[in-house]
């Protein structure tokens, strides 16, 4: 790989929550690093996720959905999203192309309309393998009136439709610049990180509207087993009250035991080994509004 004409950067995905920008960032790198869910503000923290190839390096920061925060928790995921526009060398603003123009998407835009000329901004439609084009056209006038995008390419993220070319404009953006991560390195977040992830999006997969924004999972020890084959890995689901740990529980353990070999399987992918996965379930009252327990799970206010 030559580092003559080598090319590098940043590149932020921002947008209302839940319109795919975690699957484009999986789609992107070919495996799951980012948890996807179909409830709303699935994402907490900026995942970093690295595209490398012979002419660049693109380092792609998933962002949690900018939303109205109604706790402190959502408070850091507002900051940490607008927090990422001062640090990168292009912007995608992607939207689904499924949903309507909204009071989000123009909170969004406002905040984008201080760089604009500063930053390369994309406007990156999502969901377009479910809509008409007729109807696409009028998507795009609608948006293309609010700002001035440098570039607007309609994809879908999951069936990966135009995210090459996405990535191709993208490229075209970047200075020369050095590679920041390994050539094999797709994430810059620590495997503990990813593991409470994963265990996370299983709760959400699996449990009612009542569960999913009062979670939040740690994991205590990752330890590979006397023989060599297994790793044994110990997390903790954490929610506000107790009536929410009788529900990850299940009767006779059945939900708890459902969320463990979900996550599993993904935990052996990711590792590439045999996991012994072992989950206990703690009530900590009103956790997502105390900056101790905040900074314990991994939200640090302080950085933004």
């Amino acid at each position: 790989m030559t580092n003559s004409a080598f090319k590098s950067g940043f590149v932020a995905i921002v947008g209302r929550p839940n319109v795919g920008k975690s699957t484009l960032l999986n789609n992107i790198v070919g495996q799951k690093i980012a948890i996807m869910s179909d409830k709303a503000q699935t994402t907490r923290n900026k995942i970093q996720g690295v595209y490398t190839t012979e002419s660049a390096q693109m380092i792609f920061i998933d962002t949690p959905g900018i939303h109205k925060p109604k706790h402190k928790l959502g408070d850091f995921m507002v900051k940490s999203a607008l927090s990422t526009l001062r640090e990168v060398e292009v912007i995608y603003f992607m939207v689904n192309a499924m949903q309507k123009l909204g009071p989000g998407d123009e909170f969004i835009i406002e905040k984008l309309q201080a760089i604009v000329g500063e930053t390369p901004i994309y406007l990156v439609i999502n969901k377009i393998d479910q809509v008409h084009p007729d109807y696409l056209m009028g998507f795009i006038d609608e948006y293309r009136q609010l700002l001035d995008f440098t570039e607007i390419v309609p994809i879908s993220a999951l069936e990966g439709n135009n995210v090459h070319k996405l990535l191709e404009l993208t490229e075209a953006q970047l200075s020369e610049g050095p590679m920041f991560y390994d050539e094999d390195q797709v994430t810059d977040h620590p495997e503990r990180f990813i593991i409470s992830e994963l265990v996370r999006e299983k709760v959400l997969e699996l449990t009612r509207e009542e569960i999913p924004h009062s979670v939040a999972v740690t994991t205590d020890k990752v330890r590979q087993e006397n023989d060599g084959e297994k790793i044994h890995v110990m997390a903790t689901i954490v929610v506000e009250r107790s009536s929410q740990k009788g529900i990850i529980i299940g009767k006779q353990g059945s939900m708890l035991k459902q969320i463990g070999t979900k996550a599993r399987k993904d935990i052996e992918v990711m590792l590439g080994s045999k996991v012994y996965l072992e989950l206990w379930v703690k009530v900590q009252k009103d956790w997502r509004n105390k900056d101790v327990y905040l900074n314990d799970y991994g939200f640090n206010k302080d950085e933004y």
